[in-house]
């Protein structure tokens, strides 16, 4: 289920190397303490919380509220936890631009160590960004993907896509425990700019859509290419966000061959086709709605950046000293707890209760 959103627009530049060298720091002394405290799936439902990640990146001293907070949070979460991934469990792969491609390759290496299977949590970062890609088209182009998962097959994602044109991003946090059916509500929350029209060919109210976008992905491409032809002359009720103009029918023949040729059973088989992007799941969707009657649906925690100050002195220049204290602090309580020696955790906890700073997932 979707829980919540918040503004992220695009801005240029980068933490400092004296900046994220702390982050790194102080980002792995908070996860391996709610690691210890609620396990690695409270870990995980955390994430998967658009309200805490945002807090969880002000704190760690990143601009508050700009999309660059996703990237760097989760690199600074992959780094600091360099070293420490089989004590604690905890497994990091994926990342921005180039990094996001590596993730299938992380999750193996991974997996050979631990033992794990390695093909669900492949199929479950591969299928996620291809739902957020392709079957959701609300006009922002994933360019980071960042797979969170431990020995025993949970995970969680936390992805981001760009729209350039209103220079904005979208993040999109996704946990395992939650995921019932990848084609149908699988989100944990999307954390937007704003709410606008789009084509979710994985909303409930689109299943019928999915059916029948399967059942003419087995047909034979003429009929679907034809009826895509027809659309070019219709005229598309307003709230449909869709122009047929995007669509170039004398380009779906080759794709649809294969499609026709793979014969996919479900929607989410036809999603996983290479070659099967946004375009084409669009034209099926629309070729749908004209031939079954199937319609598509349509459809903050700043103040944590006061913790340590931000990067670029919002609300404050980052306060070096209490930074290094709070990571100082954290670390000694974790090697603590470890111990069995945990009075610096439960004065954490007392603090937490009595400003009321600790949210219920």
């Amino acid at each position: 289920m979707r829980t919540g959103t918040a503004d992220l627009p695009l801005h240029s530049g980068r933490a400092p190397r004296w900046l994220f060298s702390r982050m790194t720091q102080l980002a792995a002394e908070v996860v391996e303490l709610v690691v210890l405290e609620e396990g690695v799936d409270g870990f995980f439902r955390r994430l998967s919380d658009p309200h805490w990640f945002q807090a969880f990146g002000c704190v760690l001293g990143f601009d508050w509220h700009s999309s660059g907070v996703t990237t760097t949070t989760c690199g600074a979460v992959k780094e600091g936890l360099r070293g420490r991934e089989t004590e604690l469990g905890l497994f990091v792969a994926g990342g921005k631009g180039s990094a996001s491609r590596r993730t299938p390759s992380e999750i193996v290496s991974w997996c050979e160590k631990t033992g794990a299977a390695a093909d669900p949590l492949v199929e479950a970062s591969r299928t996620s960004a291809k739902v957020d890609s392709a079957a959701v088209q609300d006009g922002y182009q994933i360019y980071h993907h960042a797979f969170f998962f431990d020995s025993r097959g949970s995970w969680a994602v936390v992805q981001q896509g760009m729209n350039d044109e209103t220079g904005m991003a979208r993040r999109y946090h996704w946990l395992s425990s939650g995921v019932q059916d990848f084609v149908c509500e699988p989100h944990a929350a999307v954390c937007c700019d704003h709410r606008a029209p789009a084509l979710n060919l994985v909303a409930r109210d689109s299943a019928a859509v999915r059916s029948a976008a399967a059942e003419l992905a087995r047909e034979r491409p003429v009929r679907v290419v034809t009826e895509v032809v027809r659309l070019r002359h219709l005229a598309l009720p307003k709230r449909h966000d869709i122009h047929s103009i995007d669509i170039a029918p004398e380009r779906l023949g080759a794709i649809l061959t294969k499609t026709y040729e793979a014969q996919a059973a479900s929607f989410q088989e036809l999603l996983m086709l290479p070659g099967v992007g946004a375009k084409t799941l669009r034209a099926l969707a629309l070729v749908a709605e004209l031939v079954y009657g199937a319609e598509p649906s349509y459809e903050d925690p700043a103040r944590f950046g006061f913790a340590h100050g931000g990067k670029d002195g919002i609300p404050y220049p980052v306060d070096r000293a209490t930074y290094d204290g709070t990571i100082d602090l954290l670390a000694r309580a974790v090697r603590k707890a470890k111990l069995g020696e945990t009075e610096e955790v439960r004065a954490l906890r007392r603090l937490d209760a009595a400003f009321g700073t600790r949210r219920t997932m």
